[in-house]
């Protein structure tokens, strides 16, 4: 169950479990995204240089070659990215630290924020330089499929680093909720609470808490109904 334990995660030490890993939304929208990124680059790399005319490869997308440039290097950074987090994922309920978890999330939070940025750039720089590239400097249609593709996925790039930074979001500050651990100790060890009932102090027994001694009245009651015999 999502929630448990620190972080979103459960506590270190627990059983791997790949078939619910894989059901995660988090883990979903990370191959995803790292898919995405594949598409992205490479488009570029294989279709996205054509010869106009010359042995000089131009860009696709009006003969820009920072646009090119632009989607490769977000696309390689992406794809790296997506494989240290998913490997961190696998890692973190591993981790029992709960400062180095912070850490981590902080990490995701930070990353999958500010490459949702750079995906909304570059989805919008591809997008202009791709309306602004003229049907004659593409002979026979080259690459014009690359390129749509190019700009259709960082579009849905868009998409999935933004759910990861929201479930970024969701797992610090569900970590900073410490009312979570006032009834589940984070080390795992169960609170012992006192029997109803049953005294608690210094362990120092008192003679207030006794009464007459047993068998008191019994004998107090002998005394009085034996009478000494007389010779």
């Amino acid at each position: 169950m999502e929630g448990v334990g620190s972080f979103g995660a459960g506590r270190a030490g627990g059983a791997f479990d790949p078939v619910a890993f894989i059901k995660q939304p988090q883990t979903i929208l990370r191959i995803l995204s790292w898919i995405f990124s594949i598409v992205v680059f490479g488009s570029i790399v294989n279709e996205g240089y054509i010869n106009s005319g010359s042995e000089k490869l131009y860009c696709i997308f009006n003969k820009n070659d920072d646009a090119c440039s632009y989607g490769i290097t977000i696309g390689v950074m992406a794809f790296f990215a997506s494989i240290f987090f998913f490997v961190l994922d696998i890692y973190f309920p591993q981790i029992s630290s709960v400062k180095d978890r912070k850490r981590a999330v902080l990490l995701e939070m930070g990353f999958s924020g500010f490459w949702t940025f750079l995906w909304f750039v570059g989805f919008c720089f591809l997008a202009n330089q791709w309306q602004r590239t003229s049907p004659k400097e593409l002979p026979l249609n080259q690459g014009a499929d690359a390129a749509r593709a190019a700009v259709a996925f960082s579009f849905f790039s868009i998409l999935t680093w933004a759910g990861l930074t929201v479930k970024a979001v969701q797992r610090y500050r569900l970590g900073t909720d410490m009312s979570l651990f006032a009834t589940d100790p984070v080390d795992g060890t169960p609170t012992v609470q006192p029997y109803p009932g049953y005294p608690t102090g210094s362990g120092i027994e008192t003679t207030d808490t006794y009464q007459s001694p047993p068998f008191t009245e019994n004998l107090d009651t002998n005394a009085k109904s034996y009478q000494v015999p007389t010779y």
